[in-house]
């Protein structure tokens, strides 16, 4: 390995530690707000897009740190926006916004790094059951600091998939990519948390996850964990566009093409090859 490789990758792993310590501050923050939170305190960007005061505080928590640390790095949060660079941090301060709001306890924090065109980690924290979910481009994933793999599950009789939906798209493809993933004899669940579905295929509790628009800072962090234990996913940053969103697919192995089908997804090419009706 060269000097300028080593010390790329001492970069990365300088940041990286800087992103969990970061993230667990954040999570710290929502967690208290979560116990306090009150209906009044509830606003909304548009139908069923909820967003609170806790967003935006977690959001501004994140940019100083990022800002104060590594001030040549570009971000994009969901909250204020941003810009793309060379080294882009990508931010969701709460994923889950909806469950936030209304007291389930099920939500996280998300931030990923994309350089050249690719992610290079991504954490996911949970501050509710402390759990950290942590990727790293080629060096796997792990939660809480033990290895992750995907289920093995091989049979749709005994699957437990997740489908994601909201307004981006119109509800008549998602309506069709349930019945054609029931069909298949699969269980399929919302949880309304699209960051924490994703981890949840890296870490086994379930076998795949669709959804046929996701932002990139709901998904780019989970969509390496799940690569990075052995699951198959599009892959949003090789498209030149990736700043904008797509469909995303993540499944254990056995399931992906299926499963792909059944949304009317190109696994190469990650764009919808179904229209509404």
């Amino acid at each position: 390995m060269t000097s300028r490789c080593i010390r790329y990758e001492d970069a990365l792993s300088a940041r990286l530690e800087a992103g969990i310590a970061m993230v667990r501050e954040a999570g710290q923050l929502a967690r208290q707000a979560f116990a306090t939170m009150t209906p009044e305190q509830i606003g909304y960007k548009g139908p069923q897009d909820f967003l609170t005061a806790t967003d935006l505080a977690v959001e501004r928590l994140l940019r100083e740190s990022i800002i104060r640390q590594f001030p040549d790095d570009a971000l994009l949060g969901e909250e204020q926006g941003g810009s793309i660079g060379d080294d882009t941090w990508v931010v969701d301060p709460i994923d889950g916004t909806a469950n936030f709001a209304r007291g389930i306890p099920h939500f996280c924090v998300v931030v990923a790094f994309v350089s050249q065109q690719q992610t290079r980690f991504g954490i996911i924290y949970d501050p509710i059951h402390d759990e950290l979910f942590v990727a790293r481009q080629g060096l796997g994933a792990t939660l809480n600091g033990i290895p992750l793999r995907v289920a093995s599950t091989a049979d749709f009789s005994v699957a437990n998939l997740e489908l994601g939906w909201n307004a981006r798209r119109p509800t008549s493809l998602y309506l069709q990519t349930l019945s054609e993933l029931l069909a298949l004899g699969s269980n399929v669940r919302r949880s309304a948390c699209g960051a924490l579905a994703l981890a949840y295929v890296a870490c086994g509790r379930t076998d795949g996850y669709i959804e046929l628009h996701m932002n990139p800072w709901d998904c780019l962090a989970g969509l390496l964990l799940v690569r990075e234990a052995g699951g198959v996913t599009t892959d949003l940053t090789a498209k030149a566009d990736w700043p904008l969103g797509g469909a995303v697919l993540a499944a254990v192995p056995v399931f992906a093409e299926m499963m792909a089908a059944a949304a009317g997804l190109n696994l190469e090419q990650p764009e919808l090859t179904r229209k509404a009706v």
